[in-house]
């Protein structure tokens, strides 16, 4: 049996790139459609070999529709989504607007697949952070064989999870630059190209920016409400692909040679960690691609049983749009989308 997907925000960066990985990954759809607002209404997205026409997100009926990949920001989510799910469709939502909703799961398929069956109290499920995704995808295996006490990481993430006007103002600037004309800022409060902004998201009262909350409240959900995490954000002139520099400390010891061990056999983890010139990821190698790439494993000396590492993926795969297709696949392998139309 095949199932009727949706993909809600089409013609975002997000949205292209769902409609690349349903195909790519052969999911097991009849029919896609693609959504977006009413002023994108008839323009064409690909999927596959075949070009879709837009339709309007405010009139379209999902009461025969299965899944609907949510990629619209967090307002429009907040508006459709539980009115969607209403009608027996399950959303797999990228916005932030339900991750921390306790009706809600948020789903890493590699960390925690067992809490999907909790959709059903609203049809809604939520996907992470992208920097959190790729984060938690590494921590689970350590977590696992060594307790995770203390994380501190500091995020180098590219202007693609700031949306397609934050790459074409790096690119714009960048060009700029080598022409000595005006650099002009709109999307970032200071110039990005060949600079690094320490600042994603809105500051809170307490100094860290709602990206680096996120990160925190995410973490706990998802993996241990008692590890403790500390993040510091930073934009970086990068098109795609976020890094992370992480330090981790555990409750038991864990040496480089068995936590390289563990991640080279855990599940969407691919170690690439030889310690010569290049024996390393980088976003750029790691753009187009599902895995969340490790590099840099090492003691950390200074701290009782510590480790540092270095963690790359792409982030509008992983960290958005593969987490979302990967979700729907742990729906339909765990048969899963009749009880979302007993829910509704």
């Amino acid at each position: 049996m095949g199932y009727k997907v949706a993909v809600v925000g089409a013609t975002g960066n997000v949205g292209r790139e769902m409609l690349d990985i349903l195909s790519e990954r052969a999911f097991p759809a009849d029919e896609v459609v693609a959504l977006a607002s009413s002023r994108s209404l008839g323009q064409e997205v690909s999927f596959g070999d075949k070009i879709l026409k837009v339709k309007a997100l405010d009139t379209y009926d999902f009461s025969d529709t299965d899944i609907c990949l949510m990629s619209a920001g967090g307002d429009a989510s907040k508006e459709w989504s539980p009115r969607i799910g209403q009608q027996g469709c399950v959303v797999i939502d990228n916005s932030s607007a339900f991750r921390y909703d306790a009706d809600v799961p948020l789903i890493v398929p590699e960390v925690n697949a067992d809490a999907v069956v909790g959709f059903t109290k609203r049809n809604i499920i939520a996907n992470p952070n992208c920097s959190t995704a790729q984060l938690v995808v590494a921590l689970k295996p350590l977590h696992e064989a060594a307790t995770i006490k203390r994380v501190v990481v500091s995020t180098y993430q590219s202007v693609s999870g700031a949306g397609k006007d934050a790459m074409d103002e790096l690119f714009s600037q960048t060009r700029a630059v080598f022409t000595a004309g005006e650099v002009v800022q709109k999307k970032f409060t200071k110039r990005i190209a060949f600079n690094v902004i320490p600042h994603i998201d809105v500051f809170m009262e307490d100094g860290y920016t709602k990206e680096e909350w996120k990160m925190v409240a995410e973490t706990k959900k998802m993996l241990d409400p008692k590890i403790k995490l500390t993040a510091t954000a930073v934009r970086v002139p990068v098109f795609i692909g976020h890094a992370e520099a992480v330090n981790v400390e555990f409750e038991r010891p864990l040496s480089p040679e068995q936590a390289t061990e563990i991640l080279r056999s855990a599940p969407g983890v691919l170690v690439i960690d030889k310690r010569e010139n290049g024996g390393y990821m980088t976003p750029h190698e790691a753009a187009g691609e599902d895995a969340t790439y490790i590099s840099r494993i090492r003691e950390d000396a200074t701290v009782e049983n510590g480790l540092n590492f270095w963690c790359v993926s792409d982030n509008l795969r992983k960290g958005a749009a593969l987490n979302a297709v990967q979700i729907a696949e742990v729906l339909v392998n765990r048969k899963l989308l009749n009880k979302a139309r007993q829910a509704a």
